[in-house]
């Protein structure tokens, strides 16, 4: 399973959303309607999954799938 994969899982669990609806271009808020705390959730579920810890200023960058993979592999590269 791909970091895509693992994270389109994360997203389509907090949100109740189909994860073939989740493509690296969509947005949370826009296209996934998700809130703050859905993004504090999946922000959550990214650390746990991954094992990283994405700290506030960097999570308030996430704003589409593909800035969530950026901050995951970014976080795995300085390990």
């Amino acid at each position: 399973m791909t970091e895509f994969e693992k994270l389109q899982a994360i997203i389509a669990d907090v949100l109740n959303v189909s994860p073939e609806t989740i493509t690296p271009d969509t947005t949370f808020v826009d296209d996934l309607g998700a809130d703050s705390l859905d993004i504090f959730q999946i922000i959550m579920g990214i650390e746990e999954d991954f094992d990283i810890e994405i700290d506030n200023e960097e999570a308030e960058k996430i704003t589409t799938v593909q800035d969530a993979v950026d901050q995951i592999q970014k976080k795995k590269a300085n390990e």
